[in-house]
């Protein structure tokens, strides 16, 4: 589904606010995550303080131009799950790396 141009400047605009609050951006592929555990990966984000979201790579590079963030544009291909946090500490706390909620991730 295309997003008309109001609508991509406002998720320019809402991913502009992010990242100027936060601390820390991980990004990560999730190709292969199902629809399931993405919403489990989203609410155990979003219990832990991160702001986890599925965007277009161009929307998110034009939203983090300027910003301490822009160091990883060139990083921003594929598919990719954003994760902005004001806690510097919370991504790495959560992110589940260890004990990976499937097979697939």
């Amino acid at each position: 589904m295309s997003l008309n141009r109001s609508e991509k400047e406002a998720v320019i605009n809402d991913v502009t606010g992010l990242a100027a609050k936060a601390q820390t951006l991980v990004i990560a592929e999730y190709r292969g995550i199902t629809v399931a555990d993405m919403t489990k990966l989203r609410a155990s984000a979003r219990s832990q303080g991160v702001s986890l979201s599925v965007l277009k790579n161009t929307l998110a590079r034009r939203a983090v131009n300027g910003s301490s963030f822009e160091v990883l544009v060139d990083q921003m291909t594929g598919p990719l799950i954003y994760g902005f946090s004001e806690d510097a500490v919370a991504p790495p706390r959560w992110w589940p790396i260890s004990r990976r909620p499937t097979k697939s991730w």
